[in-house]
Parts: C-alpha cells; sequence; structure tokens
C-alpha cells in the first residue's frame, strides 16, 4: 500500500477545505484538552483517502514526528483543532518515530496499529478504559461486513490481503462529527485526434505512341530532249564539224531521304498539395449529475 503526502498527491487541496489548512492545527487529547503536538503533513492513499495525520511532538518532545490515524482524529475547524481519540501524550511517546526519509512499510505500519488497538472508550485515558465499540478493531468478512473481534484478543492480519477498510475503527472517518457529502456531475470534454484515413500516392510511367510526320523530298532525274536546230541541214565546213571519238556529257543526280531525330520537350507541370477543409461534427453522450435529497421530517433545515 503506497502512500501519499497530501500536497504531492494533490497541490490545490485546500480547495477542497474552503480554504483552510489542516496542516498547522494543534493536536490535543480529547476530554483532557492537553496538547500533544502539531499536524505537520497528511498522508493519503493511491485513491486520495485521508489514512494518518502526521503529528509533530516537538511542542514536547523536541523532533519526534507520529502517525495518527485518521479514524483516531476529529478534526474541529472552530477552533482550528485536531482532537485524538483515545491517545494519550505518554501513548504517543511510545508510538514509533516517523521518518520522511524511509519508506513505510506494512511492519512500520503494523507496529503503530499495535498502538492503537489497546482497547478504549475514545473519552477516557487508555489505560483506564474498557472498550465500548463491540466492533473495535473489527475485521471484514468476504461480503465486506464488520466481523467482531472477541474483546482481549488482538486482531490478526494477513501481510498480503490487508487493507485499510479492514480495521474502521482506526481509518473510517469520524461521521458522527465530520458528515460530507460530495456531489459530482459529469461533463463531456471534447477533444480532438488526427487519425490516418488513407493515402494517395502520385507517380508517373512512360506510355508509347506512334507518331507519324509527312516530310516533302526531292529527288533528281535525267530529261534528254532531242530537238531540231533552225539551221539544221546546212551545210559546215570541215574546221568547224569536230567529230570526237568517246565524248561523255556527265550530270550528277541528287535525291533527298527524309531525317527523323526525337527531341524531349517540357510538356507540363503537375503541382500536388493539401487543403484543409473544416467541418463541425456533433457528438451526444448521456451526463449524470448527482443531486442533494433531504428528509428531514418536520425538523427546521437550513442550507448555505
Amino acid at each position: 500500500m503506497v502512500l501519499y503526502k497530501l500536497e504531492d498527491f494533490e497541490p490545490s487541496y485546500q480547495e477542497s477545505f474552503d480554504g483552510h489548512d489542516i496542516k498547522g492545527l494543534g493536536v490535543y487529547t480529547q476530554g483532557t484538552d492537553e496538547k500533544v503536538g502539531t499536524v505537520s503533513d497528511v498522508l493519503v492513499d493511491e485513491e486520495g483517502h485521508f489514512r494518518y495525520l502526521v503529528v509533530d511532538l516537538g511542542f514536547w518532545i523536541f523532533g519526534k514526528k507520529v502517525l495518527l490515524p485518521i479514524g483516531r482524529a476529529r478534526i474541529d475547524y472552530n477552533v482550528d483543532r485536531v482532537y485524538t481519540i483515545g491517545l494519550t501524550r505518554e501513548q504517543a511517546e511510545d508510538l514509533p518515530e516517523f521518518d520522511e526519509r524511509q519508506t513505510l512499510d506494512y511492519d512500520y505500519e503494523e507496529r503503530v496499529r499495535g498502538v492503537y488497538r489497546q482497547p478504549t472508550d475514545y473519552n477516557l485515558p487508555v489505560e483506564a478504559s474498557t472498550p465500548l465499540d463491540p466492533l473495535a478493531g473489527a475485521g471484514l468478512d468476504p461480503l465486506g461486513a464488520p466481523v467482531a473481534t472477541p474483546l482481549g484478543t488482538t486482531p490478526t492480519y494477513a501481510r498480503d490481503s490487508y487493507t485499510y477498510e479492514n480495521e474502521p475503527a482506526l481509518y473510517g472517518l469520524n461521521e458522527q462529527d465530520h458528515q460530507t457529502l460530495r456531489l459530482y456531475e459529469e461533463r463531456l470534454i471534447a477533444s480532438k485526434r488526427r487519425q490516418k484515413t488513407g493515402e494517395v500516392t502520385i507517380g508517373k510511367h512512360v506510355e508509347t505512341d506512334t507518331a507519324r510526320v509527312a516530310v516533302p523530298v526531292e529527288k533528281e532525274r535525267v530529261i534528254i530532249e532531242r530537238v531540231t536546230p533552225a539551221d539544221a541541214g546546212t551545210a559546215v565546213s570541215g574546221r568547224e564539224a569536230d567529230f570526237r571519238e568517246g565524248e561523255v556529257a556527265r550530270i550528277e543526280i541528287h535525291e533527298e531521304t527524309p531525317d527523323v531525330r526525337k527531341e524531349a520537350f517540357l510538356r507540363e507541370e503537375v503541382r500536388v498539395r493539401k487543403v484543409v477543409d473544416q467541418d463541425t461534427v456533433e457528438t451526444q453522450e448521456t451526463v449524470r449529475r448527482e443531486e442533494l435529497d433531504v428528509n428531514s421530517g418536520n425538523l427546521p433545515i437550513q442550507e448555505r
């Protein structure tokens, strides 16, 4: 069972006590008003339930701190005091010293509980009293009901199964003097969480196609024309008639052929971006609220 200091467990604990601070209250014996010490701290369990008041006995034993189970304390804010139920100064002196630097284990708590398990009537000093509550020091049966321990015997508990509810006389709130009902109400807390709904993959691939282009080309060819000159049949001199053997005329013939090559060019750009669409989603849930029921008959009740 892990215990925490009140301020470590709930830094704003004073708001729950209407601004009152239990720390610093004087601790007095009930009935004799003999001062025992001062509350220096409060220890709570994992659920925030008060379990012990740390009492500094420096008022009369310098530097010693002891634990007071909450069931053996009565807090009176009207006079800013804490009254011990069935605890004398001498008994407080016999309590094992509480050291904040050491771990609070089951064995240490058993030593503390052993002192408070001594019979008392809550009004007289422990040495002169006898039990008035037949369930004082009682444990709980498997159904959670108190089981009385025979008078004159010390209750025993198992280390692994012990809970504070086993001993309501030590850890139960003193409801006779302090009865507080806390009314709770549920409210909706709206939040958002981001989750992946899908994925868009954008890439590119190469497609092939057959492109056709018309290219005009030129081809040369030789045309031989035979014509009759105007002076045909006219005799010429021997000097003018030049007969040559093997005379040849050469003409080059050219032809164009298509020369096709490929050239890459930028066709377009594709820009990819995301936009956020705003929408309002309404949801509903059933919430609970506690209301106070007062059944007082004909007794006058004043609400503040």
